[in-house]
């Protein structure tokens, strides 16, 4: 299993399990869907070095994005 690590947009910092390794990852976001795209190589592929990482960057949400009232 791969990881995603994310790169900007509200979802900066988060690192997700991937299920297949595609260039355009969709995520949900509260009410709307956040698009990133993956830039680089995989990382950590030897067999004693970890899960294999992933970088994605954020590229657009479908819907816009408001701060939450809480």
């Amino acid at each position: 299993m791969a990881l995603a690590r994310l790169h900007g947009g509200p979802l900066d910092g988060q690192i997700i399990p991937l299920g297949d390794a595609d260039d355009k990852l969709i995520v949900p976001y509260s009410e709307t869907q956040v698009v990133y795209h993956r830039r680089g190589e995989e990382q950590n592929t030897g067999e004693s070095d970890g899960p294999t990482e992933i970088d994605y960057w954020f590229d657009e949400s479908l819907e816009d994005i408001s701060p939450s009232d809480d």
